[in-house]
C-alpha cells in the first residue's frame, strides 16, 4: 500500500464544488476540511481510489481531474514547488520532480526520457486500472501540465501529445481543450511528449542561486527519507511498481535506488537476501494482498505480479502457498 499527499485529495474534492460534499468525503480519509493545509499529511492511495469512486457515483467526473490539475501551483509543493518555479528551464523543472517525487508521493515515479527531438515526461504507478487510479492519473498529467504554464515566460506551453493507458471517455472536447494537443487514450504509456524548443525555454522566475539553496534542502529531505526507510522495504517497493512491466532487472532497481548494483549486491549481501529471493518474496506478497480485494480478477493480479499467463501465475503461486490462488481466495472468504 502507497501513501499520497493530503493535498491532491483536497484539490479533487475542492474542483467537484457543490456536486459533493466536501467535508464528509475529506472525513471519510481521515482529513478536516477546517484544518491548515499541510501536504506532508499523506493518506493510503486505495483510500483516495475509493474517495474518487464515490465521487463518480454523484457526479460527471469526465472534466473532473483537469480542472483539478489546472488548480495547482507550485508555492502549493512546498520546496519542491519551488525548486520547479526557481529552475532556469523546463527541463529542470520536470527533473526535479523525477528526483523529489517520492517527498510528496510513494506510489507515483516520474521520468524525463530523451526522444530524438523530443522528450517524454512520463509518470509511472503501479496497480490495477482502476476508476480511482484512471482519474488520479490525469490529475496528474493536468497538473504537469499546469505547473509548466506557470513557469513558463508565455504561459501558453502545451506538449505535442498526451498518452494516456486507460480508455478515452465518451468525448475527449475537455481534455484536447485543456491540454490544448492530441490526447492519445489506450496508449502504452502514461506521458507527456514534449518538443525540446518547449523544454529549453526559460523559465520565467528561473534563479540559480534559489535553485541551488533549494536542491540542498531538498537533497536533505530526501536523505532523511532514505534514512528512516530500510534499504529491504524501498527495493520491495521499487519491485512491486516495476512488476506490472515484467519482471524487474536489478539494474533498473538498483538505477531508481541511486546507488549502483554491485553497492546493491553487497547491501543485500550484508543482510543475507538476494535480488532473486527479495523480488520472489514481493510477487507472494503482492499476490496475496490482492487476492483479499475482490475488485481484482485473477488475470489482472497475474499482470500486476509480472506474469505473461494467469496459468504461469496459478502454477507458482501453487509452488508458494500449496494451493490455488482461487483456494486462497475462497479460504479468505470463510
Amino acid at each position: 500500500m502507497g501513501s499520497i499527499t493530503s493535498l491532491f485529495v483536497r484539490k479533487m474534492v475542492a474542483a467537484a464544488g457543490e456536486a459533493v460534499d466536501g467535508p464528509a468525503l475529506l472525513a471519510s480519509v481521515g482529513i478536516d476540511a477546517a484544518a491548515p493545509v499541510d501536504p506532508k499529511l499523506q493518506i493510503a492511495d486505495t483510500a483516495y481510489y475509493d474517495l474518487l469512486e464515490r465521487m463518480a457515483q454523484q457526479m460527471d467526473i469526465t472534466a473532473l481531474p483537469l480542472r483539478t490539475g489546472a488548480s495547482m501551483r507550485c508555492d502549493e509543493y512546498g520546496a519542491l514547488g519551488l525548486a520547479f518555479k526557481a529552475a532556469t528551464t523546463l527541463q529542470g523543472s520536470y527533473a526535479r520532480v523525477a528526483r523529489y517525487a517520492r517527498l510528496w508521493t510513494s506510489v507515483v515515479e516520474y521520468e524525463l526520457v530523451p526522444d530524438g527531438d523530443r522528450s517524454w515526461y512520463l509518470l509511472h504507478r503501479a496497480g490495477a486500472r482502476r476508476l480511482g487510479l484512471r482519474l488520479s492519473n490525469e490529475a496528474t498529467l493536468a497538473s504537469s501540465v499546469a505547473l509548466a504554464r506557470e513557469v513558463s515566460q508565455s504561459g501558453s506551453f502545451r506538449p505535442l501529445e498526451v498518452h494516456i493507458q486507460h480508455p478515452a471517455p465518451k468525448s475527449l472536447q475537455h481534455h484536447e481543450a485543456f491540454f490544448g494537443c492530441p490526447v492519445r487514450f489506450g496508449s502504452d504509456r502514461d506521458g507527456l511528449l514534449i518538443s525540446a524548443e518547449a523544454l529549453a525555454r526559460p523559465n520565467r522566475l528561473g534563479d540559480q542561486g534559489i535553485t541551488a539553496f533549494l536542491i540542498g534542502h531538498l537533497e536533505q529531505e530526501l536523505s532523511a527519507l532514505s534514512q528512516t526507510t530500510s534499504l529491504q522495504d524501498r527495493l520491495r517497493d521499487a519491485i512491486a511498481r516495476s512488476l506490472s512491466e515484467g519482471l524487474p532487472r536489478m539494474e533498473d532497481m538498483a538505477s531508481r535506488l541511486g546507488m549502483s548494483v554491485r553497492s546493491l549486491h553487497r547491501r543485500l549481501a550484508e543482510d543475507g537476501l538476494s535480488f532473486q529471493t527479495l523480488t520472489e518474496e514481493t510477487r507472494r506478497d503482492l499476490a496475496e494482498g490482492l487476492l483479499r480485494d475482490e475488485r481484482y480478477s485473477l488475470s489482472e493480479i497475474a499482470f500486476l505480479t509480472g506474469f505473461s499467463e494467469q496459468s504461469s501465475f496459478t502454477r507458482a503461486f501453487k509452488r508458494w502457498r500449496g494451493e490455488t490462488p482461487a483456494q486462497f481466495r475462497k479460504r479468505g472468504e470463510r
